[in-house]
């Protein structure tokens, strides 16, 4: 088995939430919402692969808040592979501390944008959202977005 260590940010502000719209170059895949982040290069430690790319994919600087928790999500292999793959993946609450809102140019997304949480749920997005979502003590991402619908949120 293959495996990619990534991380990633929940960045969460006035009731929206900071999504990427991946572009994958894959077969049977279409673009869908997903939480800024990525692959880590060598040498890099998760929260230094999340403040990097979270930059890239929206254009803000981040602070970690704290370690929402790891994840694991293993596939089948794609077209050409021969192996499954394994994308463990280090999640993390964020806010943002500068920059402005920018889409990623010659990278895996085409789009940065803050998506009402109330709204989520109408979104096309990968289960790395739902992922999110149980980390912060939620079913899915479909209840987080029902609790912002609510008013019934922490």
């Amino acid at each position: 088995m293959d495996t990619r260590p990534a991380a990633y940010a929940v960045v969460i502000e006035d009731g929206k939430i900071l999504l990427s719209r991946w572009v994958p170059h894959i077969p049977g895949y279409r673009p869908g919402w997903t939480l800024p982040g990525g692959g880590m290069e060598p040498g890099e430690q998760p929260h230094e692969t999340t403040v990097r790319e979270v930059f890239e994919e929206t254009g803000y600087r981040v602070e970690l808040d704290r370690l929402l928790g790891v994840h694991a999500a293993y596939f089948e292999p794609e077209a050409g592979a021969t192996r499954p793959f394994c994308a463990l993946r280090t999640i993390y609450a964020a806010h943002v501390i500068g920059g402005e809102l920018t889409a990623e140019i010659g990278g895996s997304t085409d789009l940065a944008e803050w998506v009402p949480l109330a709204e989520l749920d109408q979104h096309f997005y990968y289960s790395l959202v739902d992922d999110a979502a149980r980390l912060l003590g939620y079913a899915d991402a479909r209840e987080l977005a029902a609790s912002y619908r609510e008013g019934s949120h922490d």
